[in-house]
């Protein structure tokens, strides 16, 4: 009897990166006019000769590209300044903040000063969020929960109570959560929690912002390969071993085009809604 060799395993499918996953797609003006403050649009530095644009400094850069005047605001001024730097390198305009919304006292400051250098403001985006402390429930402790809940929660609710008043009719704002809000898997509660607090303050925004035509939306982030997420696989070596229905990690592009979206009158009739970019995630796995 002869013996039949079993068939070759199918390789498993990896999304292609477009133009716009790496970042190089050419503008089309579609947020000409727009004055735009990116909280947390600076970024980590792991390892700065191979480090992956971040969420936040690709979102500045692309904003800028599209036409907006943005204010980068980050607690670590120099890397504002350097997401600033390369906005300019782009053919872009931008001012750098020095901000820690986890501190109530600069949240004006910040929203003030960036009022002040765009001449008005037409959007608003929070890009924040920490994990701290041990993973698992046994392992938090309530300095730890207050930490990420400070940053993750209570500046990005600080931050929109200071800025409804000034914000423009028809302009935009969008969380920056993830997907830890939607489905169980960082294994830190306080981050989980906080990111599915986010769904609640954000459609509150959504509410009052609509009487004057400001909209409110989630942007949630699956995996993403930028420096920050690499941190944090080697904090959780697990994670980089995680599939995807794509058979990769999302570029920090990939997130900036979602909140593109968001930020553009092409979403004019979309609010108080969350937006997924996960590949499918907590969608059919």
């Amino acid at each position: 009897m002869s013996e039949t060799a079993a068939p070759a395993e199918k390789e498993r499918y990896v999304r292609p990166l477009s133009s716009e996953s790496r970042g190089d797609a050419p503008a089309r003006g579609r947020l000409k006019g727009r004055r735009i403050l990116v909280v947390g649009g600076g970024q980590r530095v792991v390892d700065a000769a191979t480090d992956p644009i971040g969420n936040g400094r690709a979102m500045s850069v692309l904003f800028a590209r599209e036409g907006a005047l943005v204010a980068v605001a980050d607690v670590n001024l120099a890397s504002a300044e350097a997401t600033v730097t390369k906005i300019g390198i782009d053919g872009g305009k931008g001012v750098a903040i020095e901000a820690d919304i986890a501190k109530p006292d600069q949240i004006a400051r910040m929203i003030g000063e960036a009022e002040a250098k765009l001449g008005g403001l037409d959007g608003l985006v929070l890009n924040v969020g920490i994990g701290v402390g041990p993973l698992g429930l046994q392992g938090a402790n309530a300095d730890d929960w207050d930490k990420a809940l400070a940053v993750n929660l209570r500046g990005p609710m600080l931050c929109c109570k200071e800025a409804l008043p000034k914000l423009a009719e028809g302009s935009s704002i969008v969380f920056i959560s993830s997907i830890a809000g939607m489905v169980a898997g960082s294994r830190l509660p306080s981050y989980d929690a906080s990111k599915a607090a986010l769904g609640g303050l954000m459609r509150h925004v959504a509410l009052e912002g609509a009487r004057r035509g400001i909209r409110a939306n989630i942007v949630a982030p699956g995996l993403v390969d930028t420096p920050l997420g690499r941190l944090a696989t080697q904090g959780r070596p697990s994670r980089g071993a995680s599939p995807t229905p794509f058979g990769r990690q999302a570029t920090g592009w990939e997130i900036a085009y979602a909140a593109l979206f968001f930020m553009s009158d092409e979403s004019v009739y979309v609010n108080a809604q969350t937006l997924a970019v996960d590949s499918g995630i907590t969608g059919i796995s």
